[in-house]
């Protein structure tokens, strides 16, 4: 089904971006606690800040968008530049390292691939800027776990937005994990993605960026019209195999 959610995971990233720009997340929880500390809910203003946004593909393109509307500079790395929509859309295309180093905070929306496993690891991380906010609504293989938790403990990023994480289709209640034959370095893996997700320095969601009432009506509407249009002897939307 394409083209079901490209805005609709754009606004999703937004979301994430604002709740840890403006302490929203850190701020829920002082006020469980009953605190209110104003210094410590300080956040920071979009405008003039540089936004990184790896994988200019269709939703990487309406973050752009978007970002252009807070007054953001936008730096973007991708494989494929559109050079005309960078001149229309105003922002420019770099390389790998110069965003990573010169942005405020980097998003990315790309797809699992072998070339993109683990794309966010140590040396990445170690190439940021420091305090800088790390985005993932894509795919949780895009990201090391093991180095975001490092990265945050050493304060390298100054937090985490995350849709998706490694292994997030093993976390539920720990209970249940003793009843899954899960591997060793599963096991691993999920107790490095508690230690992240735990922190208030991070906001999750459970990969819900694409769940909107829009964009789920027109998943159904477009399955809807494949069947039809199958059933006719004209197929839409084939995938190769």
């Amino acid at each position: 089904v394409p083209h079901y959610g490209e805005n609709t995971v754009a606004e999703h990233t937004f979301a994430l971006i604002l709740s840890l720009s403006r302490k929203l997340h850190a701020a829920y929880f002082q006020s469980l606690r009953g605190e209110y500390q104003a210094r410590a809910l300080r956040g920071f203003d979009l405008y003039g800040k540089t936004l990184g946004v790896i994988g200019a593909g269709s939703i990487g393109l309406h973050v752009i968008r978007i970002a252009r509307g807070f007054g953001m500079r936008v730096l973007a790395f991708d494989t494929r530049p559109q050079r005309l929509l960078a001149d229309v859309l105003g922002f420019t295309y770099t390389d790998l390292d110069t965003l990573l180093r010169e942005s405020d905070i980097v998003t990315l929306h790309v797809p699992a691939t072998p070339a993109t496993y683990h794309l966010i690891n140590r040396e990445t991380l170690g190439k940021m800027k420091r305090g800088a906010l790390l985005i993932n609504t894509a795919r949780g293989s895009v990201v090391d776990t093991e180095a975001l938790l490092w990265a945050l403990e050493e304060d390298i990023l100054g937090g985490a937005g995350l849709d998706v994480i490694e292994g997030e289709e093993y976390i539920t209640e720990e209970s249940q994990l003793l009843k899954l034959p899960l591997a060793e370095q599963t096991l691993k893996q999920l107790v490095q993605a508690q230690a992240v997700l735990r922190r208030e320095d991070v906001v999750f969601t459970p990969h819900i960026a694409f769940n909107s009432q829009e964009a789920v009506e027109r998943i159904l509407e477009t399955t809807l019209e494949n069947l039809y249009a199958f059933l006719q002897g004209t197929p839409q939307n084939v995938v190769s195999a």
